[in-house]
């Protein structure tokens, strides 16, 4: 079967994945965040994550200016939250009061997890920059996780906490 966007999404949709908010500062120092599906850990020592993020987002350029990025893992009924960071613009930041991380980033309230991270390497990929970040804050809540499967926010089911 050729590959094309449709079956491309199609594919990828099987894959249930968590959800999180990224965010950086601007140029001028301004908040930018976004909703990131692909963030996975890359190594324990040191502590690294990745996180991809489209190169034509406003948040993209935060990464370069500020050198540094944040990373809140959505909880179970941050829906809401998840839609939000998916849209373009600075009013995001205006309709959800953020907490300041250690090192001054926007993180989403009620997360279960925040790291802050110093961006290490940017690798370009496609339509896409994959940033490796070593975390040098860390912070962990107990609780159900927001996850995404068939284009869909999901449940878990059974004891997950």
């Amino acid at each position: 079967m050729p590959v094309d966007a449709g079956s491309f999404r199609q594919a990828l949709s099987q894959f249930a994945s968590g959800i999180t908010v990224v965010t950086t500062r601007g140029p001028g120092g301004e908040p930018l965040g976004l909703t990131v599906s692909a963030f996975c850990s890359v190594s324990l020592d040191p502590p690294l994550v990745l996180v991809s993020v489209d190169e034509r987002s406003e948040t993209h350029a935060g990464f370069e200016a500020s050198g540094l990025f944040g990373v809140s893992v959505l909880a179970e009924g941050q829906d809401a939250v998840s839609r939000l960071f998916a849209r373009a613009g600075p009013e995001k930041f205006a309709a959800l009061p953020m907490a300041t991380g250690e090192r001054g980033l926007p993180l989403v309230p009620g997360a279960l997890a925040h790291v802050e991270c110093e961006v290490r390497s940017a690798h370009p990929a496609g339509d896409h920059v994959l940033y490796v970040g070593e975390i040098v804050s860390i912070a962990v809540k107990a609780g159900r996780p927001l996850v995404y499967h068939r284009s869909g926010y999901r449940r878990l089911s059974g004891d997950a906490e």
